[in-house]
């Protein structure tokens, strides 16, 4: 197996390893795979890990949670008002360029909150299409996370009327 087959299956199953502790609310192995400063030669001595934005995150709808603190932080909020929640990967591409690897892929994502008061069953799940890229670094321990970019895709009915841009001349806005 060549070099560069080999680096794209171990970027593809660190990506898996990433979803799948998020399915299982493993708080402590979605930590474990996201870059620490060192990792980037950040020495943590001089600068606070918590603060030293070398990592960073955009969850649909939020704005950039950048430094290890506040990306982590974002997950334990999410973990701990989420009570199922299943990612189905799709249109998943891999791209690897020495050290940094490039995952674009499609999250088609079942979740479900709070059950209501006095509800023991989970509550209404609710199904979202998302698209990501997630940005990985080669480290001593493998792969880890650098960035999460994740945005909504809107479905025509969440559109105005389909007519993007037409002014209602039917030429572009």
């Amino acid at each position: 197996m060549s070099a560069p087959h080999l680096d794209v299956e171990q970027v593809e199953a660190a990506n898996t390893a990433f979803y799948e502790a998020m399915e299982r609310g493993d708080f402590e192995t979605v930590s474990s795979l996201w870059l620490v400063p060192a990792d980037l030669g950040v020495d943590e001595e001089y600068h606070d890990p918590a603060d030293t934005g070398v990592i960073s995150c955009v969850h649909p709808g939020w704005p950039v949670l950048t430094g290890r603190g506040e990306v982590l932080r974002s997950y334990a909020l999410i973990m701990a008002n989420t009570d199922y929640i299943q990612f189905f990967l799709t249109d998943v591409h891999v791209s690897v360029t020495g050290d940094t690897a490039v995952v674009t892929c499609t999250e088609n994502i079942l979740s479900g909150g709070p059950a209501p008061e006095g509800d023991e069953e989970l509550g209404p799940l609710v199904g979202q299409l998302v698209v990501a890229t997630n940005v990985f670094r080669r480290t001593g321990q493998g792969w880890k996370l650098w960035s999460h970019h994740a945005s909504p895709v809107l479905t025509e009915s969440e559109g105005d009327d389909g007519d993007a841009g037409d002014d209602g001349d039917g030429a572009p806005a």
